[in-house]
């Protein structure tokens, strides 16, 4: 199988990676809902446009845009995982809304169905095994001038509701490099864009200018009580990535990341119980030049 190609990603979250996401889909929607909101709080899309939310997920950014563009206008979500169409299909036709739809591609080769006026992405560019031909992609699908917006996570030292999680879990379980395994996995990972500079290369490269960054920092619920805080963190993210792909060796050690993981939690704990960490994130605003 090509190592460059997303079937690998895609297989990981349509299956595994999907079973996480709707069981603690609570935790992860409100959490990364902040960042969205944010970005389409900033600017808003206007009524009559027609959107593109890619990497959908369960689709609250898409019905949120939806919203936004009213029903003279279309908020059109995609996903590489049929699993999370489905469900965010099915959620939508229950609501009512007539101009949110969902389809299933991988937008790093398949046809988007353009044009769009603008693309929107909460979190949903990070996992390309070739991020160069899927920005390529998305400009083609756009209307010359039409925006793009995408929400990536900054650098790993200024998210340590994810990071410092992370690094208890390596100094206990062997890591295994993903061409070191041959179980599915997410692809690059969450921290693939938060460089700046190499994401505006990526940008211009594929056809974008008008090119800012604007970051905004926040602090996410990691899970109501410690117990859900630590079942969150093994499972979920980089460190339940770690104790997967160990194996019989990751499971062997899981109770030890779980004790160092509740001492690390007790630091994080607020008055109600809840366990909270700051995150941090870029606002990438462009547009297609031609």
């Amino acid at each position: 199988m090509n190592d460059q190609a997303n079937e690998i990603p895609i297989e990981a979250w349509n299956t595994i990676l999907f079973e996480k996401f709707v069981r603690f889909r609570h935790i992860v929607t409100n959490g990364l809902a902040k960042h969205g909101e944010q970005a389409l709080r900033e600017r808003p899309y206007a009524p009559g446009d027609h959107v593109l939310d890619i990497g959908c997920g369960f689709g609250d950014t898409t019905l949120a845009i939806g919203g936004q563009v009213t029903a003279s206008g279309r908020a059109v979500g995609v996903d590489c995982a049929e699993n999370f169409v489905a469900v965010a299909s099915k959620e939508a036709a229950e609501a009512g809304l007539q101009n949110v739809s969902y389809f299933v591609a991988d937008v790093q080769g398949d046809d988007l169905r353009g044009p769009y006026d603008h693309a929107f992405a909460r979190f949903g560019t990070m996992f390309f095994n070739l991020p160069g031909a899927a920005l390529r992609n998305i400009c083609r699908a756009l209307k010359t001038g039409g925006s793009f917006t995408m929400v990536v996570w900054r650098k790993r030292e200024d998210n340590p509701w994810v990071h410092e999680a992370e690094q208890v879990a390596r100094a206990i379980v062997p890591v295994v490099a993903h061409d070191d395994t041959d179980q599915v996995h997410c692809g690059p990972g969450p921290f693939s864009m938060a460089g700046a500079d190499l994401v505006s290369d990526l940008l211009k490269s594929s056809g974008f200018g008008d090119i800012s960054f604007r970051r905004y920092d926040c602090d996410i619920c990691l899970g109501a009580d410690m117990n859900e805080a630590l079942t969150a963190a093994m499972e979920l993210g980089p460190t339940g990535e770690i104790i997967r792909l160990a194996g019989a060796e990751g499971e062997r050690l899981r109770p030890a990341v779980a004790d160092a993981l509740r001492s690390h939690f007790a630091r994080l704990r607020h008055d109600d119980g809840s366990i909270w960490g700051a995150s941090s994130s870029w606002i990438v605003r462009s547009k297609r030049m031609n």
